[in-house]
């Protein structure tokens, strides 16, 4: 069982769990995530690894409540256990220098954007942050990005904090303005990463995306997680998740993703009913 150290909303249905940890949180790396199961009866989830601590051994999580699992995990406690967590799973981030990296995240993808912009700032790149959500209310982390960035642009789509539009115009508006850039970073929205490589791809900029397929068993057994990179089939649990972007079959990757939209709405629907009940 591993317990929850600490637990804080950081945005409305946008919650931080530190967790008991310590074998994880000693061989965590940059750009890896975890398999969390809630109870006996729960699905296994794949989440990010925001940040970890090997001397007080805890691994911290960022989770968007979107579905049954993610909103019984929003309503756990300081002082809860978990079933199971596994981890630390998938490829670490190359933590290179490159020279001026530009680091984008949007939405949920954020957490996952933190530690990847810190290891690239300890490697001796100039980083320039790219920041995007739906609003100033769900931006997250902003402090923690910007303690690590050289640069730091914060976008929304209402318009309520920095610039009015997506991630892709300040990043179109560095490269209109020949700013030399070695390699982007992009992690968020499939269809935000595709835009993002599209724009990469006339200038020849190395491009690395973080992606998120369905996952199973985030190990590589179940073939779930699947994705086409350069017309080869990889497994974003055990290849990944992070590829080369310009080789990433994203409309692929859009349709399979797809595939459990049904599921997941009767699964929320019988949930809600279960919450009525309960009340």
């Amino acid at each position: 069982m591993y317990e929850i150290i600490d637990k804080k909303e950081l945005t409305p249905g946008i919650h931080l769990l530190e967790i008991n940890a310590p074998m994880i949180a000693k061989n965590a790396k940059a750009g890896q995530f975890v398999m969390l199961m809630i109870n006996d009866v729960g699905e296994r989830i794949p989440l990010t690894m925001a940040d970890w601590n090997a001397e007080k051994g805890t691994i911290t999580i960022i989770a968007l409540e979107v579905g049954k699992t993610t909103m019984n995990l929003g309503k756990m406690k300081k002082g809860d256990k978990l079933r199971s967590v596994v981890g630390p799973l998938g490829l670490e981030t190359e933590g290179r220098k490159y020279g001026t990296v530009v680091c984008i995240g949007g939405g949920i993808g954020i957490a996952l954007m933190y530690p990847v912009v810190r290891a690239l700032k300890q490697a001796g790149n100039k980083v320039i942050s790219i920041m995007g959500a739906k609003t100033a209310e769900t931006l997250i982390l902003e402090d923690e990005i910007a303690a690590h960035s050289d640069e730091l642009f914060i976008c929304t789509d209402d318009g309520t904090k920095g610039h009015h539009g997506f991630v892709s115009d300040i990043l179109k508006q560095q490269l209109d303005e020949s700013k030399q850039v070695d390699m982007v970073y992009a992690v968020g929205p499939i269809i935000m990463m595709k835009v993002i490589t599209d724009i990469t791809r006339p200038y020849e900029i190395e491009t690395i995306v973080s992606l998120n397929p369905i996952m199973v068993d985030g190990t590589g057994m179940c073939g779930s997680c699947r994705v086409s990179v350069d017309g080869k089939m990889k497994f974003a649990c055990v290849d990944g998740p992070e590829f080369d972007g310009h080789k990433v079959d994203f409309q692929l990757l859009i349709e399979r993703n797809k595939r459990y939209l049904e599921e997941e709405k009767l699964a929320i629907e019988r949930y809600a009913k279960e919450v009525q009940g309960g009340d």
